[in-house]
């Protein structure tokens, strides 16, 4: 259950019932969010305990929750999230398209591509500057520097910028120069990680774990809202199957699971679930029929070129064609891309 406090609340008020929850073997985790204090706990109380804390000074409401991530859910907030950042409106009615390399490698290749993918419509333009690979063998990001070629080519472009963090010590580093900060699979349950990007001020995207379930991701993404983080986006980009033709399996039914579960405004990357390049059309087609709020795209200039999942990147030509295919799937659902 979620106890929310008045505004006017005083500290020894909260600590009461700190205290009293404690008494009765509860462990209380206390946050903020939007100004509000609010005691999270996982028990479920008896209806002469609810009444006793409901009485406490300073307490405004308590609500009851039957599953266990609770800021998530519907049950928390009926209305879907949106979130608005310079005039984008992610889980709005327009479905936002996010796309870009894998990786930054040098200004010339970012600004090729952001050039192309923003004439056809994308309103975030992707891209890591820290790469984490399976093989420590292989290109890592150019760091830092790829931040700076990030930031600075937004002055030409003008779209939404984004990128991954995978370490507690760059997330404020990272935060000063991009919009939206991206939590990747690998690193969808490094609890530290969710709690520093909870409290960076940034829209999170936080993209699910191939070996994850739909409660485990929605709990993770528990972890960044009640650390103070209330815009998180939730990513699907498909789980580790016995299917070994794909490089994952796109879980479609989980992102209409979610859909029905939480407020969270949810996108799909078709790319890293497909690891084909043949395969994004259509996996994208289908995440917009069944109402995703928006698509992670991987493009590149040269695919054979890239240094990293070039075999899943769309050229830009291609990414305008199938931005057009999607557009009478958006209308035939009352959406516009």
């Amino acid at each position: 259950m979620l106890i929310t406090f008045k505004n006017s609340v005083d500290t020894r008020d909260i600590k009461a019932v700190e205290t009293l929850l404690s008494s009765w073997g509860v462990y209380p985790y206390t946050f903020s969010l939007k100004d509000k204090t609010i005691i999270g706990c996982s028990a479920n109380l008896i209806e002469e305990r609810i009444a006793m804390l409901q009485s406490l000074c300073g307490v405004e409401n308590i609500t009851p929750f039957s599953v266990p991530y609770k800021m998530a859910s519907l049950e928390f907030k009926k209305e879907k999230t949106v979130i608005e950042k310079e005039g984008v409106c992610i889980g709005g009615n327009a479905i936002v398209l996010m796309a870009g390399p894998c990786a930054i490698e040098s200004v010339e290749q970012l600004s090729c591509i952001a050039s192309e993918v923003h004439k056809s419509g994308a309103k975030v333009l992707r891209g890591c500057a820290f790469k984490g690979r399976s093989s420590p063998y292989t290109f890592q990001g150019l760091g830092t520097a790829a931040l700076k070629i990030h930031k600075e080519l937004q002055k030409q472009h003008g779209m939404l910028i984004e990128t991954e963090v995978m370490d507690v010590r760059d997330v404020a580093l990272v935060a000063d120069y991009v919009d939206i900060v991206r939590i990747g699979a690998r690193s969808m349950q490094n609890f530290p990680l969710l709690k520093e990007v909870g409290m960076c001020c940034k829209p999170v995207i936080l993209k699910r774990g191939p070996s994850a379930t739909v409660e485990e991701w929605l709990m993770s993404a528990e972890y960044i809202m009640t650390s103070g983080n209330p815009e998180v986006i939730l990513c699907e980009r498909g789980i580790r199957t016995f299917e070994t033709a794909t490089r994952y399996t796109l879980d479609l039914s989980g992102v209409a699971l979610v859909k029905e579960l939480s407020h969270l405004p949810v996108i799909v990357d078709p790319s890293h679930a497909a690891g084909r390049t043949d395969l994004i059309a259509p996996l994208s087609k289908a995440a917009i029929a069944l109402g995703a709020d928006g698509l992670l795209i991987e493009v590149h200039h040269a695919p054979k070129q890239a240094r990293c999942d070039g075999m899943q990147a769309l050229v830009p030509d291609a990414f305008a064609t199938l931005v057009e295919e999607l557009r009478p799937i958006a209308k035939s659902i009352g959406r516009s891309l």
